[in-house]
């Protein structure tokens, strides 16, 4: 029997573990609680472990068993569980720093009288490296392994060309601007084919998105490991990147998504700021052996 905790953030849904246990096989178990069928459903295994480096480490697990090195959505959610369990004292009005695969990541919680409280929580530093991302760009007979940038890379998917930009935000990314309304968008046919494209050694998360003014953004998302999800933290911050790269919003932006808005601030030069509310769900236990 394993106690659990249901939450989500903008719709994006996980499935949150509080645990000491490195050595168990956490991606069959991540397979198993997030099949929406058979399991308690959700778009990843969120483990709360003990950290020696920060006040708790996060890994977070697709519904295929892959582990992601950050996901935005998946720690506001670790932070709300932290706060509903009482913040340890020496850290209620200071920032909440989390391990995670990507690095040390900081949070805090913003009470706002009658509405749900906001989190807000540092995305790190974007980069457009090759090595960074990872891809690799075939330029004649010779493999670029090492690009400062890799805004406006085209492909070709499905018989229709995409100028993508590549973007690390600790994980990776490739967002599209398309001048259509993103729910025409064939993200199902086009998500899959981007991801698994073969310049992306480790898979890629792709995003569509269309800018709606200086101050918002609509997009979708298909994510590595989970398909199409309701709402990316990660994701939104690399089309915020992205965007502002290319003069199309200033320093901050609203991320429109099917499961809601997530907030994101960008000063062109250093860490990402993502902001949201996150709640819990409903929590439960669960029985099977895995």
């Amino acid at each position: 029997m394993m106690d659990f905790t249901k939450l989500q953030s903008a719709g994006n849904d996980f499935v949150l573990v509080e645990t000491s246990d490195f050595q168990r096989d956490w991606s069959a178990v991540a397979v198993a609680m997030c099949d929406r069928h058979f399991g308690v459903g959700a778009d990843g295994l969120l483990l709360l472990l003990p950290s020696d480096t920060a006040h708790f480490q996060m890994r977070m697990f697709n519904p295929d068993g892959s582990e992601a090195e950050i996901c935005g959505n998946g720690l506001m959610c670790m932070v709300k569980y932290v706060a509903t369990k009482g913040l340890p004292a020496d850290i209620e009005a200071d920032w909440i720093k989390v391990e995670t695969a990507a690095g040390i990541r900081k949070a805090r919680i913003y009470q706002e009288k009658g509405k749900p409280a906001d989190i807000r929580v540092t995305m790190g530093v974007p980069r457009f490296g090759a090595k960074d991302i990872p891809a690799v760009i075939k330029e004649g007979s010779r493999d670029i392994v090492d690009i400062k940038s890799m805004l406006s890379y085209p492909v070709n998917v499905e018989y229709r060309e995409l100028v993508l930009d590549l973007v690390s935000v600790g994980n990776p990314h490739a967002v599209y601007f398309d001048p259509d309304m993103v729910s025409d968008f064939p993200l199902s046919q086009i998500g899959p084919r981007v991801e698994h494209l073969s310049i992306f050694p480790q898979r890629i998360n792709f995003e569509v998105a269309r800018v709606v003014s200086r101050e918002q953004i609509e997009a979708r998302v298909w994510e590595r490991g989970a398909g199409e999800t309701l709402a990316c933290g990660s994701g939104a911050c690399a089309i915020a990147v992205s965007a502002r790269l290319r003069g199309y919003i200033d320093d901050k932006v609203d991320i429109k998504l099917p499961g809601g808005i997530l907030k994101v601030e960008w000063d062109g030069v250093g860490e990402i700021f993502l902001s949201a509310p996150a709640e819990v769900v409903f929590h439960g236990e669960w029985l099977q052996e895995v």
